[in-house]
């Protein structure tokens, strides 16, 4: 597994704190079906191939993330 000096960070959600916020970072190091990783505000990762990352964003474009809490209103 890469070094932390090879992860690029790619996005920060929030931001506007000291918590720890999610963020995603890319490291070109890492093998191929790691080189993304999500971490949370808990200390938890996950790491998935540049593909999988890919077909979340565009799942998440198209709406299909829009509806994950609708059954709780």
């Amino acid at each position: 597994m890469a070094g932390e000096e090879s992860q690029q960070p790619f996005a920060t959600f929030c931001g506007n704190c000291n918590c720890g916020c999610p963020q995603v970072f890319l490291d070109q190091e890492a093998p191929a079906d790691q080189r993304v990783r999500i971490t949370d505000d808990f200390g938890q990762q996950i790491r998935m191939s540049e593909d999988q990352f890919r077909d979340l964003v565009r799942q998440a474009k198209e709406g299909l993330l829009d509806l994950a809490g609708a059954s709780a209103g």
